[in-house]
């Protein structure tokens, strides 16, 4: 069964938490995409909705929301996120996941929309 830690971040509050979802929960999760909006209800959160803003793997590799499926590989990369140049117009090789969701992801992290967000987005 999937388990994902959930950091849930508040822009209203500047406040973040983090909150371990396991077994069913989880498993409502996979197949979501980078920018998709969640119901709160999801976790517990009745009346909020969250949007997913990226992830890590299990080897702390980073997902990127240009990557399409759920793939991961070595990336020729100019920009955030998973490597930021020390110099203009440099590029490296990294190792990043796609913006798919799987069994493979450890951490999703989410921002809570408010007010018009959260009516606009959906």
């Amino acid at each position: 069964m999937p388990e994902f830690k959930l950091v849930i971040s508040d822009p209203a509050t500047g406040k973040a938490e983090q909150v371990e979802v396991k077994g069913d929960q989880a498993a409502r999760l996979i197949g979501l995409k980078i920018g998709d909006i969640v119901d709160g209800a999801l976790i517990g959160r009745p009346g909020v909705k969250l949007q997913i803003r990226g992830g890590s793997g299990r080897a702390g590799e980073p997902m990127r929301p240009d990557i399409p499926g759920a793939r991961k590989g070595y990336f020729l990369l100019s920009g955030p996120p998973g490597y930021r140049p020390r110099e203009k117009g440099e590029r490296r090789r990294k190792y990043v996941r796609g913006n798919t969701i799987t069994d493979d992801i450890v951490q999703i992290n989410l921002v809570v929309l408010h007010g018009e967000e959260a009516t606009q987005k959906n």
